[in-house]
Order: C-alpha cells, then sequence, then structure tokens
C-alpha cells in the first residue's frame, strides 16, 4: 500500500509539472501570436473607424473589437453594392475590369482579412485562457502529490 501510494504521489507530481509547463506555454504562444497579429495589422496600416485624431498619431485597427467594426462597415458597404456574390453576377462571369465587380471582390477580400483578425484575437484569448487553467490544475495536482506523499510518509 505504502509503494502504491508513493508511486500515486510521484505520477500526481509529474502530472502537475507538465501541466503547468504546457499552461506556460500556451500563455507563450497566444501572447507571441497576438503581438505578431497586432504587427501584421500595423503593417496594413488599416484605420477604416478610427477617428482622425487618432489616426494621426498613427493608431490603427489592431484589436478583436476595432476589427469587427471595420469588418462589419465593409459588409454594410459591400452588400449597397450586391447583397451576395451571385446577385452581383448575375447570369455572367466575374469581370475583373469591371468596376463593380472588382471593388465588390477587393471589400469582400479586406472583409474576410479583419473577421481572420477577430476570430485569431479570439483564439489568442482562448488560448491563454486554457493556459491558465492548466497552470491552476498543475499546482492543484502539486498540492494533491504532496499530501499523498507525506501520507505514504506517514502510513510507513
Amino acid at each position: 500500500m505504502v509503494r502504491v501510494s508513493k508511486y500515486l504521489a510521484i505520477i500526481v507530481l509529474v502530472l502537475s509539472a507538465v501541466s503547468v509547463a504546457v499552461g506556460a506555454t500556451f500563455i507563450y504562444q497566444a501572447f507571441e501570436k497576438e503581438a505578431w497579429i497586432k504587427e501584421a495589422m500595423h503593417v496594413e496600416k488599416v484605420t477604416l473607424g478610427i477617428p482622425e485624431a487618432e489616426v494621426k498619431t498613427g493608431n490603427v485597427i489592431d484589436t478583436a473589437e476595432e476589427a469587427q467594426a471595420a469588418a462589419d462597415t465593409i459588409r454594410e458597404h459591400r452588400r449597397g453594392i450586391a447583397p451576395t456574390y451571385q446577385a452581383l453576377l448575375g447570369e455572367g462571369r466575374y469581370d475583373p475590369t469591371n468596376p463593380e465587380h472588382l471593388s465588390y471582390t477587393q471589400a469582400l477580400n479586406m472583409e474576410n482579412y479583419l473577421y481572420m483578425a477577430v476570430l485569431a484575437f479570439g483564439i489568442t484569448t482562448a488560448l491563454s485562457g486554457v493556459g491558465a487553467f492548466m497552470i491552476l490544475a498543475g499546482l492543484a495536482f502539486a498540492a494533491t502529490g504532496v499530501v499523498l506523499l507525506e501520507l505514504s510518509k506517514r502510513i510507513e
């Protein structure tokens, strides 16, 4: 019984160390990817919906909320050209020399870019939360492992 308790305590302690390490890695990756997304957005210099005074100071869209608002605005404008891609084309084919077709697809591309940023920010937030939970679980496992180890010593 004592051996089993010791082995169980060791397994729980190893599990706690793995959980803390993986959780820390998740949090690190989340922050690193969020910084990368923000940097990529700064390179693109999208400012739709940001007040002119902030644009002059170099502010660009670099948060999920700003990207969502800009994408929604672009979608609204794009749907002003045509409610759907099929409605834009009618019976014909896409014509890149047609300004209406070109504007529609450029808007669609920008809208998708911004929605992808919203999704990416959401994933980094979720990844941070999962990492934090894994660290807390690892600490709980560590406490449990220490208690099990102490109990196994007392049983000896």
